[in-house]
């Protein structure tokens, strides 16, 4: 029961109105209502991008580059809010590689640094797709005369290598930057947008390849998104399947996403193994030095998904029953600290942004052996990323799901 205030004319009304309680049903719906809207903002977003990067192909020049730059920051923004549908969704786990595979061994795709270091023994490490019209894979000869989505989506773990990928976000991010070859010093790629002029004025050959496998890769995004997107619309196969399960075990798949996105992913893969080996290489948008907006969007899809809760393209607010709701409902004070540590995690990923844009300092100078304040900053955030994976056991806990068990990549916290 909740006091609610109505103001007529002058006078104030005080009136008791008793609110429906939130079912698990009703999260659940609002659930791959959420994961709807952010795939849908994915795509737009990703249509825009590809405006710009047909725009840097029509008419290269140093304006039209860093307007196809700023297009893949602002499409990534979305998509990395959409990371926390992973892991308890089999139809996410199972596409998702084509888009956000990483690190990735560069040289499958374009020209780089005569130091380059890449996986001994893999045959597509220095492939260089621009350059060349085949390659030869043990006693097999792949045709790359034209690159189109097809092709490029074909390459992609070459020869059983992960480190084989030839398409997704990270492949634009790499044709837009080229290499960072700044180390642990400040800097991002420098690519000069050169690399897609016109005749005698292309640098580093093979502009038209280069231009056609930007186009390639950035039709095979969309098409990629359009049907991800079309899974969770309402009425859509995987919307459907999901709403047709027991609400527990939709529940748990929501949580155990969480919390094998915020323990594993985030808080091991991305940020302990690159703190841990000091590793450029490990850094997850090392191209364009955008980790910190990577990790604080990633950070931000698992709040989205306990809160129920999304802003979108549009500026507007998307909110409906929630995790939070149902966890208030059965256990306020465990709602209460629950709601502290998300805020306390996203507080200390927005440092992480704060010591980018306004320190100049990003993740690739942190993570440097020498950085002992950048060490504790990341180790700051890690320690938030396990309580926040806490809150999220918690919640289950009062859910009546036990032993969630989020996956913790095999990190030890």
């Amino acid at each position: 029961m909740h006091l609610f205030k109505l103001v007529l004319g002058s006078s104030v009304l005080l009136a008791n109105i008793a609110y429906a309680e939130v079912k698990q049903n009703d999260v659940v719906e609002h659930y791959a209502e959420l994961a709807h809207a952010v795939y849908s903002d994915s795509l737009s977003s990703a249509v825009t991008l590809q405006t710009a990067t047909q725009q840097l192909i029509n008419a290269p020049s140093e304006q039209s580059l860093n307007a196809a730059k700023q297009a893949w920051l602002d499409a990534r923004r979305f998509y990395q809010q959409s990371e926390v549908f992973r892991f308890g969704n089999p139809v996410v786990d199972e596409w998702e590689g084509q888009l956000n595979a990483w690190p990735l061994d560069e040289g499958l795709i374009d020209y780089v640094a005569t130091d380059y270091q890449y996986e001994l023994g893999n045959p597509g490490a220095t492939a260089n797709i621009v350059a060349n019209t085949s390659l030869q894979v043990g006693e097999d000869t792949v045709d790359l005369t034209n690159i189109t989505p097809e092709l490029l989506a074909s390459l992609n773990e070459l020869a059983g290598s992960e480190a084989n990928v030839a398409t997704g976000y990270h492949a634009i991010e790499f044709l837009l930057w080229g290499q960072d070859l700044h180390g642990t010093k400040a800097g991002a790629g420098e690519r000069a947008y050169t690399d897609y002029a016109k005749g005698d004025t292309c640098t580093n050959g093979h502009c038209e390849r280069r231009a056609a496998y930007l186009a390639a890769v950035t039709q095979l995004l969309i098409d990629d998104l359009s049907w991800m997107s079309k899974q969770w619309q309402k009425g859509g196969d995987y919307q459907t399947k999901l709403i047709a399960e027991p609400s527990e075990q939709a529940l748990r798949r929501m949580m155990f996403g969480m919390g094998s996105l915020s323990l594993g992913e985030l808080a091991g893969e991305r940020m302990k193994v690159a703190l841990e080996a000091n590793s450029t290489e490990d850094e997850h948008d090392c191209f364009s030095d955008n980790t910190h907006n990577s990790h604080y969007y990633n950070n931000q899809g698992i709040s989205n998904v306990y809160f129920g809760q999304f802003k979108r393209l549009d500026g507007s607010t998307l909110s409906g029953p929630s995790l939070n709701d149902l966890v208030k409902q059965k256990d306020s004070a465990v709602a209460a600290s629950n709601t502290k540590m998300f805020n306390q995690s996203m507080a200390e990923t927005a440092k992480l942004v704060a010591s980018a844009e306004q320190s100049g300092v990003y993740f690739d100078q942190l993570i440097a052996a020498s950085n002992t304040d950048g060490h504790a900053l990341i180790n700051g955030t890690i320690l938030a990323l396990v309580e926040q994976t806490r809150a999220i056991e918690a919640s289950a806990k009062v859910l009546g799901i036990e032993n969630l068990n989020p996956d913790t990549a095999d990190h030890e916290f």
